[in-house]
């Protein structure tokens, strides 16, 4: 007769097993967003899991994470393909943050705290700086990583002081799926982190000042403007 199975060792096997899959699943997707595998990567599960030193059982969970959030794709006959977003994929991103945000700018609107506006105030002196480290004529000199992280954050922060989990909860999806298209922008166009700041700017003021009619505006005006720096490249 075998012996009873031991509960709590077979929850920390399951927990262990959990925790594998995140930690796969994070790392892969942490090199997609940096371009370590570029669109158009191959990507292999025995290979992936040599590099991260597991099974393939927790990188096979993770690919199948990532292929549903749109990361990459795979098929029969191609394999593991890290996609590149098209055009209508872009357009349809940017036009969902463009909802989101701007319903945000109108209900935020006159009701930061002074901590809140303390932190927006930070995040805009960190791009200033970011956008002044490039010697003069040297647009190219910025730290483009550490502006995208920062624009990132700039848009996150009024959807925290909402409160509302969901429209959270969505918005850090989609600041994941953009992180590539934004990291692209600045790089196509480091002038772009100059104008980024002062239209952050303009739309802080705006909420702060409590118009959150002419927020919702800027905040539409701003991501338009990033949208067609990326299409008119794609297209």
């Amino acid at each position: 007769m075998p012996e009873p199975m031991n509960v709590e060792s077979a929850l920390k096997n399951g927990a262990a097993a959990s925790l594998l899959k995140e930690r796969a699943y994070d790392e892969l997707k942490r090199r997609i967003l940096n371009d370590d595998y570029p669109p158009g990567s191959f990507l292999a599960e025995r290979r992936l899991a040599e590099q991260l030193g597991m099974s393939k059982t927790p990188v096979k969970a993770a690919l199948e994470r990532l292929e549903l959030e749109g990361f990459i794709c795979v098929s029969p006959q191609q394999g593991i393909v890290v996609r590149e977003f098209s055009v209508h994929e872009i357009a349809d991103l940017y036009e969902i943050r463009a909802a989101l945000e701007s319903y945000t700018m109108r209900l935020i609107a006159g009701r930061l705290s002074e901590a809140q506006i303390a932190r927006l105030r930070a995040n805009l002196a960190a791009l200033k700086k970011i956008g002044s480290q490039a010697e003069p004529g040297n647009h190219g000199g910025r730290d483009v990583s550490s502006a995208v992280v920062v624009d990132a954050e700039f848009h996150i922060l009024f959807t925290r002081f909402l409160g509302n989990n969901e429209f959270l909860r969505v918005m850090e999806h989609l600041r994941h799926k953009m992180h590539r298209v934004i990291t692209k922008a600045f790089h196509l166009n480091p002038g772009r982190i100059d104008t980024s700041y002062e239209e952050h700017k303009a739309i802080v003021e705006s909420v702060i000042a409590g118009n959150g009619k002419r927020a919702a505006k800027l905040i539409e005006s701003h991501l338009e403007k990033g949208k067609q720096l990326i299409l008119e490249r794609r297209q």
